[in-house]
């Protein structure tokens, strides 16, 4: 019996309906194989991976490959977008068994949930050197039976090997000038100056790494970083990766030249892009980055939003084409007949110059990814204004197509990064309405995901809370939200709502020396307690929550709170030097620890003249809070005592315990926070 249908994860409830016998992670799985004495099949996805919804067609649809999983394993299936800590802990064990990991993760199971086997995709029949996943499965029935010893013995050797990996915070010394210029000497290296971005193909944005690039360049005025981050988020923004007629990011880029998505849409990646984009403009005023930051917000507002406020986890790569197939991309390329049949022949002549639609192609069966191909032809007002009328006709008509599925369930750490998205995006640029939707998301997480104990659930859906325990993750990403949400609105229940969520962070997910952990001490026990402080593609866990406790810190003086950062931040000493391109965010806190973080107090009217200044400012993590009236100093610390100046609204600037004499100048201000 398939037990998916009374689940809440969409991607499981595509499950629901196969022949195999699903079960949702739980202790009944388990209990169950130890019932019927056969092995686990653990299967970890989720609902925008192409290469899952290939496997499932392919496998896990087909009566005589379910009937053979039915009859010797009990088959599990995760969504790892609502169990980190599961996914972490199995990743883990196939990444130093086999070098590479990815989705969807197949791991064979004892019924102690010791994993001894592993693998990602498996094909119907073997191809290009991989076996067929029938002779998979029937291989580790054949070990299972035969071999149990062995099995047992694998089994042992890998969790005691995970457990030995345990981190401590003194893995480095908290990370200063020296480390910080190590990092972006290691970037240079990795640098691609032909194309912008990091590495070769496939080609992930790389968001926390460029936040970093602009602290370091805002600290210190190192042109290099500046350049760096400018022209790799010009080459994203004028490639194929970038939606041009909706706006938002795909997840990355097949090649080097940004040119071919592969064309999931994820709210984290267009959350953490939407900011690096605004905060360019802030540091150069370009237009185009203006622009992106823009249609990214109004992207995910428009198309990521839910019914209840929050935001949806993801849009799927893959939709209905023209003749009814379900294939990647569908929905988002065109070919010159396409743009001839909207635009006519003369604008389809001028579109397909400008995004580079050929009659080859630069996709699949001679249709092309949209990109700008026609350098400086923005800046040009004419074309501009036929470029706008073009994309405007072009949108309409894709809004006919169908639409890649829509995965609803709202993650507690995604909403964070989109709330504090949101919130800047809006203030820098006049868009209240967008300042409400980070409110009204925020809104949802504190009556919803934390509920009567200030405890975070990870998920929801249509409301209804999920099950499962929100990770360290959700609550360093969820606190990052509503501290720039409070330097945003001036509503210091934002700043409360945060410091409830740190408390949990140093009560709970702390260890005695100081360290991190992904999961609670009270949380579910899996085979390790996960523990992962490199960023992918979300800030961790561990530099999520240093980031946040940091500007806590800096916001109320609890030394407790910049203890615990400090300390948090010595893993950064140690790898940021080495691998800069996987700890982004936490070179991106350590930027903020070593410019202060200045601490900038607003005696004046929330969204008046010195508040908007104060936004604006460059340094590194900077806290701002803003009020006006005798109880403004009781909904935020840095008010307290801190008067307007003869009436009229004035400012102040702190940084390691040294405060500048106030003012009620902007340009003075701005000079201050290097705006």
């Amino acid at each position: 019996m398939n037990r998916l249908a009374g689940v809440t994860s969409p991607y499981l409830l595509q499950h629901a309906d196969n022949p195999v016998d699903w079960w949702p992670w739980g202790p009944e799985a388990f209990e169950e194989a130890k019932r019927r004495d056969v092995p686990v099949l653990l299967s970890v996805g989720y609902s925008a991976c192409h290469w899952c919804h290939v496997m499932a067609h392919e496998s896990f649809e087909d009566a005589t490959v379910a009937g053979y999983l039915n009859a010797h394993f009990v088959p599990v299936k995760v969504d790892r977008e609502e169990r980190p800590d599961v996914d972490a802990v199995y990743m883990e064990a196939v990444q130093a068994a086999t070098g590479q990991g990815g989705w969807p993760m197949t791991v064979f199971l004892t019924a102690d949930a010791e994993p001894f086997y592993f693998g990602t995709y498996f094909p119907p029949e073997p191809r290009h050197g991989m076996p067929s996943f029938q002779q998979v499965l029937e291989g580790v029935v054949a070990a299972w039976t035969d071999r149990r010893d062995e099995v047992a013995e694998v089994a042992g050797r890998i969790v005691r090997d995970l457990a030995s990996r345990s981190l401590t915070a003194g893995e480095g010394a908290v990370p200063g000038e020296a480390e910080l210029a190590q990092a972006l000497l290691r970037l240079t290296r990795d640098y691609d100056e032909k194309h912008g971005g990091f590495g070769g193909a496939p080609k992930f944005p790389p968001s926390m790494v460029l936040e970093f690039l602009l602290r370091h360049h805002a600290r210190t005025g190192a042109e290099g970083a500046l350049q760096m981050a400018a022209d790799s988020c010009a080459a994203m923004a004028r490639g194929g990766i970038y939606d041009q007629l909706g706006g938002g990011f795909a997840r990355y880029s097949v090649d080097r030249e940004w040119i071919v998505p592969h064309f999931e849409k994820m709210l984290y990646d267009n959350a953490l892009l939407c900011r690096v984009y605004a905060h360019l403009w802030r540091a150069t005023g370009s237009d185009l980055a203006r622009r992106v930051a823009l249609e990214t917000a109004d992207f995910m507002v428009r198309e990521l939003r839910t019914a209840e406020g929050g935001f949806a986890s993801a849009l799927d790569a893959d939709s209905e084409d023209a003749q009814g197939r379900h294939v990647e991309g569908a929905f988002y390329v065109w070919t010159p007949a396409q743009l001839r049949e909207v635009l006519g022949e003369e604008d389809a002549a001028f579109a397909a110059a400008h995004f580079g639609v050929t009659e080859e192609g630069t996709f699949e069966e001679g249709s092309s990814v949209l990109r700008l191909v026609r350098a400086g032809a923005e800046d040009e007002a004419e074309d501009a204004v036929r470029v706008a009328g073009v994309r405007s006709r072009l949108f309409a008509a894709r809004e006919l197509r169908a639409r890649p599925e829509r995965d609803d369930k709202v993650v507690a750490a995604w909403n964070g990064l989109a709330i504090a998205a949101l919130a800047e995006t809006g203030a820098y640029f006049g868009r209240p309405d967008l300042v409400e939707r980070a409110t009204e998301a925020a809104d949802l997480l504190v009556r919803v995901h934390m509920g009567d104990v200030a405890r975070l659930c990870r998920t929801s859906k249509d409301g209804r809370a999920g099950d499962n325990a929100g990770v360290l993750e959700d609550y360093g990403d969820v606190a990052e939200g509503f501290l720039a949400l409070a330097s945003v609105t001036g509503e210091g229940a934002w700043l409360e709502f945060a410091g409830f969520l740190l408390d949990i962070v140093l009560e709970r997910f702390t260890g005695e020396g100081g360290q991190l952990y992904d999961t609670a001490d009270d949380a579910e026990r899996l085979i390790r307690r996960p523990q992962d402080p490199t960023d992918s593609a979300t800030p961790a866990g561990w530099t999520a929550a240093s980031g946040a406790l940091l500007s806590y810190a800096a916001h109320t003086g609890s030394e407790a709170h910049r203890t615990a950062a400090e300390g948090a931040l010595g893993i950064v000493g140690a790898l940021g030097p080495k691998a800069p391109r996987f700890i982004g965010w936490g070179l991106a806190v350590a930027e903020a620890l070593l410019d202060g973080p200045r601490e900038v107090a607003v005696a004046g009217p929330v969204g008046g003249e010195l508040h908007r200044t104060a936004l604006l400012g460059r340094s590194p993590g900077a806290v701002v809070a803003a009020g006006e009236g005798p109880d403004a100093g009781t909904e935020f610390p840095l008010l307290v005592d801190r008067p307007s100046m003869g009436g009229e609204p004035a400012a102040y600037v702190c940084r390691h315990f040294v405060c500048d004499a106030p003012t009620t100048d902007a340009e003075e201000l701005a000079a201050k926070l290097g705006a």
